[in-house]
């Protein structure tokens, strides 16, 4: 099932994203709290992709799990950075042969504090890995879409246009960054429909849990935290259970209002946690029904 036949079905989608751990001795850890979270039927997972590619083993291990084991369909993320064609391909290669046949294609990020370099035999952009999964016709592709712009482009419009490429290279959905405004995720819808992008776009969310992490998370990635939301969270500074309480609310009061403005889904960043992202899928269950 390819990602236009999930968003086909008529259904508000449901999915959430994990990262797999940096040693192995964490990965049977991972995956209990993976089959805690696949109870609540998601349609899907993803996995991200370690910076530079090194926990490749493990996206691969856990979305093989997640596909043969929970059997839910899982994506694994794709990166060019520090990699050759021939490594992306064994790659796309090794994930076909454990029937995951769904991957989100991103440039990615360079090492910190330095720039994106392609590999001399690699990839220049995540345009030119659209375009080469594409041409294998064997994977269906997701690419990422950015609210308040990718941190590199140098207008909102730009950026819009090369979302628009990476769409008419061959990728089917787009799945956002993270954002805490609700406006700002229809303002981009409508940016996108005003300039013929009109695949699924799916609401990236997470719910904020630590207020020094979703400020390291929102500074990293240029999204913005609201004036009313920042105020709360800074009197809840010294209560973690109240943040944590507060991020599901918020969460919960966003995605609300984005599937009722015809938002074809919810895709959640479950940082690895369960107990949060729990709550906001539950909260949203008439929603799945």
């Amino acid at each position: 099932m390819s990602f236009t036949d999930i968003f086909n079905t008529n259904k508000k989608v449901l999915s959430f994203e994990f990262f797999p751990p940096k040693e192995e001795v964490n990965l049977e850890d991972t995956k209990s709290l993976i089959a805690k979270l696949a109870k609540l039927n998601p349609d899907f997972m993803t996995v991200t992709y370690g910076a530079g590619g090194g926990t490749r083993e493990f996206t691969k291990a856990l979305t093989s799990y997640i596909n043969n084991d929970l059997k839910i369909k899982s994506t694994a993320h794709l990166t060019c950075v520090g990699h050759s064609k021939d490594e992306v391909e064994k790659m796309l290669n090794d994930l076909k042969a454990q029937g995951v046949s769904q991957v989100l294609a991103l440039r990615g990020d360079p090492p910190k504090g330095e720039t994106f370099t392609p590999h001399p035999n690699g990839f220049s952009s995540s345009v030119e890995l659209v375009k080469y999964i594409k041409n294998r016709k064997d994977f269906s592709i997701a690419v990422a879409g950015y609210p308040e712009k990718h941190l590199e482009a140098s207008s909102m419009q730009a950026d819009i246009d090369y979302l628009k490429s990476k769409i008419d290279s061959g990728a089917e959905i787009v799945i956002t960054q993270l954002f805490f405004d609700s406006k700002l995720f229809l303002d981009f819808v409508e940016l996108c429909r005003k300039n013929n992008i009109n695949v699924p776009i799916v609401p990236g969310l997470m719910p904020i849990r630590n207020v020094e992490q979703v400020k390291r998370f929102t500074s990293m990635c240029g999204a913005s935290i609201p004036t009313d939301v920042l105020g709360k969270l800074e009197n809840y500074q010294n209560d973690a259970e109240s943040v944590k309480k507060y991020g599901v609310e918020l969460a919960t009061n966003i995605a609300e209002e984005l599937l009722k403005n015809n938002a074809p889904g919810i895709h959640l960043f479950t940082l690895n946690k369960s107990l949060q992202v729990q709550q906001i899928a539950q909260n949203l269950a008439s929603w799945w029904d």
